[in-house]
């Protein structure tokens, strides 16, 4: 029964880690949008932009990958 109930809270703390995981995908989101239309009204930002927007989007995205990898470390401990 310990083990049972051990086993379950893994599971659970694992599921929990999809929640920043769906958070990020929503921010990607928002953030190309708002990127796409800032150059669409100025046309001229686009290359002062785009080293800040892969910059800024490497950043989101290092947070799902770090939700990813906390999970996979807790399902095969």
């Amino acid at each position: 029964m310990e083990n049972l109930i051990s086993d379950a809270s893994v599971f659970y703390s694992a599921a929990s880690c999809t929640i920043p995981m769906a958070v990020v995908a929503w921010g990607i989101t928002k953030f190309w949008t708002t990127l796409i239309e800032t150059v669409g009204r100025n046309p001229q930002s686009n290359k002062e932009l785009s080293g800040y927007a892969w910059v800024g989007f490497a950043t989101i995205e290092a947070i799902a990958l770090y939700c990813l990898a906390i999970a996979m470390a807790m399902l095969f401990k």
